[in-house]
């Protein structure tokens, strides 16, 4: 069983640890070359000079440096075999060229030449050699040098050794070696520092170990006052696991931390950030440490410097000897007002977009303080640099985890919290700000935020453009969308969800066209296709006439060769088809009407579904029922719906309407009130979609009197919808029943349901066919007004608004109406061209519907239901 990072139980391996076999297995582990293993061959002329014997370092480093190892062997041979004396520090250039190549082999080939020379070694060569096996790969040569060599001399391994073979064994996740070390360490009673904490807490992250990660949070405070760099990285690693409440607390100790002017940085030849306090190693055994903390607690926080700041009253001093929270927000803002930072850096902003630009990292970040409380010195200028460098890294991780959170509102808290701050937002800042607010508030409020950005001359990356491309799909707006996705220019795999996003998007706009361009984009990038990708494909290409014409010939061949070419690609990539692709695709070929190959897919998925989920099966078969039914093939859709049964796929409320709905193909009553006594069995109930169906028999064989019955039993048990009415509307319709269609038309208005344009159409086609045309003009007017809405109130509001729209002699009147579809504003739009072909037509246009003399009659008429 694995240890858990922030405990190490002792283990009783020092007998394992230092015996001699191990010694044997740290030098013999590694396989020599053989020229490292024959270190005395020709001799070399004597050159007893310091200058020499750095000169040579320097050859043998560079020849290692360039590939030239057989050169490096005979320099090093060189060297040994001479007559002049050598020291350890004739070696340390070498063994850290390897250290950090790496190159285990050279490294334990220095190490024997140093043995037979009799040079002590030093602490600083065994953490090259060692770092020098880890880095190179070889971890349990690396820990038997830990665990013997730094035993048999006067003094053992350091901490920064087994800090160091921590990282390696984090970075090639060998966990078993990490273990081993861990107990190493607690035998060997090396403590921790902040380091050691920084390698158990990359280990819990990648475990998604968060109650790992509270635990070492509570050690190291409780033994520690974190540096800002140990801050920052109990940041990371809350973020990383989704904890946002414990990222915030550590952000507010870095913000009092760095503002008690108690902390600075500086940075190490390779670039990286170092506290400049020292990191002193805690022991292993802390009871003696744990008793002096409680008692220096009871005095005063700072006698032993553990504690952080209590409280902050509201001039912002200290309060000794109460315990309360420190809030961020309030830290900040008294920060700004009580003069904490020099005037004119940090301004209250009076919105997010109308920041004053400051730089208050260039010329200090914080006055000095005449209270006895803030006792320090102010960092110099290029320390404060990388303080608020490291502090602004840390608000950048937080406004991420937001943006992965669905935290909106906290986001932009901590946006305006750093510009009160004087920390100018990152690129980095700002695309996890996007990514957060963008979801929430939509894209044109992203939109501001970019234009901040190029105000301050900041690029976009491909991730925030990627984001705001994914915004405008949201919104369909496919040209913007598209324009985002043109400024990518890099290949990033985690770049592929704009553009399924996109895909996604054509599919529901109906664009194919730019889908392709979209293909092409992905293309030039080489971005791979994955399953998602397909999945769109089918349904954007796996049809060609539907659904504005039934498939023939020619469009089931073309949807063929498109679904073989799609699927072959698919195999190309190693993609294997999951149920929304094939869903999809059986879909496709439903529409067009392709049985055959339709069939062909359902018993794949027979074969998928035989162990798995029914519901899932279910639904596939659905869409085969339905297309069956549409293309007429009724006895084809009852065997397949034996099949199903036989198959213990349980059929759904849906299965029993396509299976009522297609007894109206043979126009046969008591099927369907088979297949309803069936639905109710299992537990269904009839719902619109069912009364629908039976209604349209009972139509197709001339029983009004029955469908009215049944509309009326309908209404009384489920909810009814205008497509319920708009059955019976088009049958009476073409039968000329004026009378159906006025006593259909008030129900619909005693419902509150509002009309719809086939409404409209049944109605008016009614009265003309019988020559009643003033009457039709009139009830396409009020259906019309009912279409806008059924509350005269609303129609009164916005009478004059309409009256522009219908009344007006500009075209661009009837252009705006028709803008009216594109905004989803379909019965808006249809009723007003209505009301204005009435006008065009020299009706006066009466906009309460009430008052009209047709409107009246239906309900002095038909205003009770009938009983029969």
């Amino acid at each position: 069983m694995q240890r858990a990072v922030w405990t190490v139980p002792r283990r009783l391996l020092i007998g394992s640890f230092w015996s001699p076999q191990v010694r044997k297995n740290a030098v013999e582990g590694v396989e020599f070359p053989r020229s490292f293993t024959t270190l005395e061959g020709n001799g070399h002329s004597q050159h007893e000079a310091y200058s020499y014997r750095r000169s040579m370092q320097v050859e043998i480093v560079d020849a290692l440096r360039s590939g030239e190892r057989n050169r490096a062997c005979n320099l090093l041979d060189s060297v040994v075999n001479g007559q002049h004396f050598l020291r350890t520090d004739d070696f340390v250039s070498i063994l850290n060229y390897c250290a950090k190549s790496p190159d285990p082999l050279f490294a334990l080939a220095t190490w024997k030449a140093m043995e037979r020379k009799d040079i002590n070694m030093n602490r600083k060569c065994y953490m090259f050699i060692i770092q020098a096996l880890s880095k190179g790969g070889y971890l349990k040569e690396a820990y038997d040098w830990l665990s013997f060599h730094g035993g048999t001399h006067s003094f053992g391994p350091v901490l920064p050794m087994y800090n160091s073979f921590l990282n390696e064994c984090s970075a090639q996740q060998n966990f078993v070696y990490y273990d081993l070390c861990l107990g190493l360490m607690e035998i060997q009673l090396t403590g921790k520092s902040e380091i050691t904490y920084w390698e158990l807490l990359k280990l819990a992250v990648w475990q998604q170990n968060l109650s790992a990660v509270h635990e070492i949070w509570k050690e190291c405070t409780k033994y520690y006052c974190p540096s800002i760099i140990s801050l920052r990285k109990f940041i990371w690693s809350f973020t990383r696991l989704g904890d946002l409440a414990s990222a915030c607390e550590a952000l507010q100790r870095m913000v009092v931390l760095v503002f008690q002017r108690s902390t600075s940085l500086r940075a190490s030849p390779e670039g990286r950030f170092q506290s400049s306090g020292l990191d002193i190693p805690i022991p292993t055994n802390n009871s003696l440490l744990d008793n002096k903390i409680e008692e220096s607690a009871s005095a005063s926080s700072d006698d032993f410097g553990l504690d952080w700041i209590d409280a902050l009253s509201e001039r912002g001093k200290v309060i000794q000897g109460k315990k309360e929270t420190v809030d961020l927000w309030q830290l900040t803002s008294e920060m700004g007002s009580s003069g904490w930072i020099q005037d004119g850096e940090c301004l209250q902003v009076p919105s997010l977009f109308e920041a004053k630009e400051v730089d208050c990292i260039d010329v200090g970040l914080v006055k000095g303080c005449t209270d006895d409380n803030f006792r320090g010195h102010i960092p110099p200028e290029k320390t404060s640099l990388l303080v608020m460098r490291v502090l602004r890294w840390s608000f950048s991780d937080v406004i991420h985890a937001c943006a992965h959170s669905n935290k909106c509102e906290l986001a932009e808290h901590l946006f305006l919290q750093m510009q009160n701050l004087g920390l100018k937002p990152s690129q980095h800042t700002y695309d996890g700000f996007l990514k957060a607010v963008i979801p929430e508030r939509g894209v044109n409020y992203g939109v501001q935020v970019v234009k901040a950005m190029e105000q301050r001359n900041l690029k976009l990356y491909n991730a925030t453009l990627a984001t705001l491309s994914v915004g405008y799909c949201r919104a369909l707006k496919l040209d913007l969308a598209e324009a985002m996705l043109d400024q990518i220019s890099e290949n990033h795999a985690k770049q592929i969800y704009p553009f399924n996003a996109l895909l996604s998007a054509c599919d529901v706009m109906d664009e194919p066209e730019r889908a392709i361009r979209v293909l092409a984009k992905m293309k030039e990038l080489k971005i791979k296709s994955d399953v998602r990708t397909y999945e769109l494909l089918y349904s954007l290409f796996g049809k060609v006439n539907a659904p504005y014409e039934n498939g023939n010939m020619l469009s089931m061949a073309d949807a063929r060769k498109r679904i073989c070419a799609i699927e072959m690609d698919m195999s190309r990539s190693g993609v294997e088809h999951t149920y929304m692709s094939m869903k999809n695709l059986m879909k496709a070929l439903g529409d067009e009407g392709m049985v055959r190959e339709l069939l062909e897919y359902l018993r794949v998925v027979e074969n998928w579904f035989h162990h798995a989920n029914s519901y899932s099966a279910t639904v596939l078969y659905n869409i085969v029922l339905h297309a069956l039914v549409e293309c007429n093939e009724v006895p084809l859709a009852y065997d397949t719906f034996r099949k199903m049964k036989f198959r213990n796929f349980p059929p759904d409320a849906a299965t029993y309407n396509i299976m009522i709905d297609s007894c109206s193909r043979l126009r046969c009553y008591n099927t369907a009130c088979a297949f309803l006594s069936l639905m109710l069995q299992d537990g269904f109930y009839p719902d619109a979609c069912t009364y629908s169906a039976l209604m349209k028999i009972l139509l197709a064989q001339g029983q009004f009197e029955a469908t009215l019955y049944l509309l009326d039993k309908a209404m009384e048990g489920v909810q009814p919808d205008v497509l319920l009415f708009n059955t019976v509307l088009e049958e009476a319709s073409v039968k000329g029943r004026i009378d159906i269609i006025e006593h259909i038309t008030e129900q619909m208005h005693r419902a509150n349901i509002r009309p719809d344009p086939s409404t409209c159409a049944y109605v008016f086609s009614a009265y003309v066919d019988q020559d009643f045309v003033n009457t039709a003009m009139e009830a396409l007017q009020v259906l019309s007004l009912r279409m806008i809405s059924e509350d005269e109130i609303i129609l009164e509001e916005k009478r004059t608004e309409f009256e522009d729209l219908v009344f007006s002699d500009d075209y661009k009147a009837e252009l705006a109406i028709v803008e009216l579809f594109k905004c989803s504003e379909e019965l808006l739009a249809a009723a007003l061209l209505n009301l204005r072909w009435c006008a065009i037509n020299g009706l006066s246009i009466s906009w309460a519907p009430s008052k009209s003399s047709w409107a009246r009659r239906l309900s002095s008429t038909y205003g009770v239901r009938r009983d029969s």
